[in-house]
C-alpha cells in the first residue's frame, strides 16, 4: 500500500516536472502560440458557418477559415505595420535634422496661452523645466520607435518565423481545436463543469479582448489617423496608431493624442481645423467607445475598468506588445476561478463590480 502510493506521488511529481519543462520549452513562442490559439477561437463562428455549409470536412474548413483570417486581419495589419516604421523612422530623420523641434511647438502654445505658466505656477512648477522634459521625451520616443523599426528590420527573419509558426498552428487549432479542448478536459483533475466553464470563460474573454477591444481601438485609430490625415497633419498613420494602443487604456484614450494637437492648432491660429479636429475627436472618435463597445464586447464579459487597466498595464510589462490582451485575460481567468470558488464554497452569488445603471 505504502509502496503504490510513492509511485502514485513520484508519478505526479514526474509528472509536473516533465510539464514544467515542456512549458519552459515552449516560452520562446509564446507570442505564436497565444495568437494562434486567439485566431482558432475568435474565428470558431466562422469554422461553424463553413461546417454547416461543407460538411464534414475538417482540413478544407480549417484551411479556408484561416484564408478569411490572413485577408481580413493578418495581411492588413502588415501593412499597417510596415507604413508605421515608415512614418516613425521618417519623423525621427526630421527630428534629427531640425525639421521638427518639439520645443518651439510647446513655445507656441504656451505664447498663446499664457494662462497655463501662470496655472504651473500655483503648483511651483517650472514651465522651463516642463517644457526641456516635455521635448526630451518627444525625441526620446522617437528615438525608442526608431531603434524598434531598426530591431524589427534586422529581426525580419525571426517574425517572419514567428507569423508562419503562427499560422501553422491556428490552422491545426481550428481543425483539431474541439478535440484538444476534450484531451484537456479529460486531463485536468479540476472536475469536467468547472473545467468547461473555465474554457467557456477563456474563449469568451478572448473573444471580447481582441474582436471587441481591439476592433474598437483599430477604429478609433483610423478614424484619428483619418482627420489628422484630412487636416495635413505629419505622421497620420503613426499617430492613428498611437492613439489605437492608447485606446485599449481605460480612462486614457485616443483623446491624449488629438487633443493636444487641437491646443496646437489653436495656438498657431489655425481655428477652423482646431475645431473640426475637437468636434471629430468629441463626437466621431469618443463615441465610437460607447456606441461599439456593447455591441461588440457585452456588459456580461466586460472587467472594471480600473482591473483592465491595470492588468494591460502589467500584461505589457511582463508579456510585451502581446500583453494587452494576456493581461487582461489573466485577469478574467483570476476572477472566474474565484467567482467559482465563491459559489461553490460559500454557497453565494459574487457581488457584482459594476454599478448598477
Amino acid at each position: 500500500m505504502k509502496y503504490e502510493s510513492l509511485e502514485r506521488w513520484t508519478f505526479l511529481a514526474s509528472l509536473l516536472l516533465v510539464s514544467l519543462a515542456f512549458l519552459f520549452l515552449l516560452k520562446p513562442f509564446l507570442g505564436p502560440i497565444f495568437w494562434a490559439v486567439a485566431i482558432a477561437v475568435i474565428f470558431h463562428p466562422v469554422q461553424q458557418r463553413l461546417i454547416r455549409r461543407l460538411g464534414d470536412r475538417p482540413s478544407l474548413v480549417a484551411l479556408l477559415t484561416l484564408l478569411v483570417c490572413m485577408v481580413i486581419v493578418i495581411m492588413p495589419v502588415l501593412v499597417l505595420v510596415s507604413s508605421m516604421v515608415a512614418e516613425g523612422l521618417s519623423i525621427y530623420q526630421k527630428i534629427q535634422d531640425g525639421d521638427i523641434r518639439p520645443g518651439e511647438y510647446i513655445d507656441q502654445v504656451n505664447q498663446s496661452f499664457p494662462a497655463i505658466e501662470a496655472f504651473l505656477a500655483q503648483f511651483n512648477l517650472d514651465f522651463a523645466e516642463l517644457r526641456d522634459r516635455m521635448a526630451s521625451g518627444f525625441a526620446g520616443a522617437s528615438q525608442f520607435l526608431a531603434k524598434q523599426a531598426l530591431d524589427l528590420g534586422q529581426n525580419t527573419f525571426r517574425f517572419f518565423l514567428n507569423l508562419a509558426l503562427m499560422i501553422y498552428l491556428a490552422f491545426f487549432l481550428l481543425r483539431d481545436g474541439s478535440r484538444l479542448v476534450e484531451l484537456l478536459i479529460q486531463a485536468l483533475p479540476l472536475g469536467d463543469e468547472r473545467e468547461r466553464l473555465l474554457f467557456t470563460k477563456f474563449a469568451e474573454v478572448t473573444r471580447a479582448t481582441v474582436k471587441g477591444n481591439l476592433l474598437i481601438a483599430i477604429i478609433q485609430g483610423a478614424l484619428g489617423g483619418l482627420i489628422f490625415w484630412v487636416l495635413g497633419v505629419t505622421g497620420a498613420v503613426l499617430w492613428g496608431v498611437v492613439m489605437a494602443i492608447f485606446s485599449l487604456l481605460p480612462a486614457v484614450g485616443a483623446a491624449v493624442v488629438w487633443v493636444p494637437v487641437a491646443i496646437y492648432l489653436v495656438a498657431i491660429g489655425d481655428y477652423v481645423p482646431a475645431a473640426v479636429l475637437t468636434g471629430f475627436g468629441a463626437v466621431v472618435i469618443g463615441l465610437a467607445d460607447n456606441l461599439l463597445r456593447p455591441i461588440l464586447v457585452g456588459r456580461d464579459t466586460k472587467l472594471p475598468d480600473y482591473i483592465v487597466l491595470l492588468s494591460t498595464l502589467g500584461g505589457l510589462v511582463m508579456f510585451g506588445i502581446n500583453g494587452f490582451v494576456m493581461g487582461p485575460l489573466v485577469a478574467a481567468l483570476f476572477m472566474a476561478f474565484w467567482g467559482l470558488f465563491i459559489r461553490e464554497f460559500t454557497h453565494q452569488e459574487p457581488v457584482s463590480t459594476h454599478p448598477h445603471e
